[in-house]
């Protein structure tokens, strides 16, 4: 009788240990992008060409948790020309994202602006709702996003039945916080790039209080309609003018880009 009270309490033990630190990992339908992807943009002050930024989607052998397979996401920026003399930029992030999910298990900063540099490794421990920044440990809801991780993510969002107002909503990790990044639905719009022109939904950020930009106005970006959802153009207002960031090259599309007639 005493034995069988004792398996019964180490079985009751184990089933609650094994209940409250299952995690079930967020499943996302995907096909906005794939292995290969690569997009260029150019990133213009005024009427000059200051930079220009690469996301690429690569294949990788890692896996997160052990078993979770990934794509390995890495994204450049730096500037072009005479920009170098006057604040030379020099950045990269990567993230490893799980396929199935569309989160990351891995995210890697390394930024150089004008002398000013910054290097964050996150692991993201999805399994047991933590991140590593190398020191310190904080609680994450699973799921969550990394800045670039993002970008991806976003695509996945279903806005095919989106009405004018309706508000997307994720959160992201960032600078060692949870951010609730929320966009604005506010139309449709023909936009024209170097490119040509394509049809598009545009977005605005819900201005956030504590963050850069104050006003829905500040930042507009508008998004491919079509099942790519690949962000051609953003404008964002800084004290000095305005920067634009616009999609002039690309490769390995899951589905052929259309130009608008």
């Amino acid at each position: 009788m005493k034995k069988g009270l004792i398996i019964g309490a180490l079985l009751l033990a184990g089933f609650s240990m094994t209940s409250s630190t299952m995690v079930v990992y967020p499943t996302v339908t995907n096909n906005a992008f794939q292995t290969g992807e690569k997009l260029r943009y150019r990133i213009t002050y005024g009427f000059v060409d200051a930079g220009e930024a690469v996301l690429e989607v690569k294949s990788t052998t890692k896996k997160g948790a052990g078993t979770r397979e990934m794509l390995h996401v890495v994204g450049t920026g730096r500037t072009l020309g005479g920009f170098n003399a006057v604040y030379k930029v020099n950045d990269t992030y990567e993230s490893y994202i799980d396929k199935k999910g569309i989160f990351p298990w891995q995210f890697v900063r390394r930024v150089d602006e004008g002398g000013y540099k910054i290097n964050q490794d996150y692991n993201f421990k999805q399994d047991k709702l933590k991140v590593h920044n190398g020191t310190k440990e904080f609680a994450i809801p699973v799921g969550i996003q990394d800045m670039i991780s993002s970008f991806y993510y976003a695509r996945t969002l279903n806005f095919k039945n989106a009405k004018k107002g309706d508000v997307f909503e994720f959160k992201c990790f960032m600078d060692d916080k949870i951010w609730p990044l929320k966009v604005k639905y506010v139309g449709d719009e023909v936009i024209s790039i170097r490119k040509g022109k394509f049809k598009c939904k545009k977005f605005v950020p819900v201005v956030q209080t504590g963050r850069y930009f104050k006003s829905e106005n500040d930042v507009n970006f508008w998004v491919t309609d079509d099942e790519n959802r690949i962000p051609i153009l953003i404008k964002a207002k800084i004290p000095v003018g305005t920067v634009k960031l616009h999609l002039v090259e690309w490769s390995g599309l899951k589905h052929d880009l259309v130009k608008a007639k």
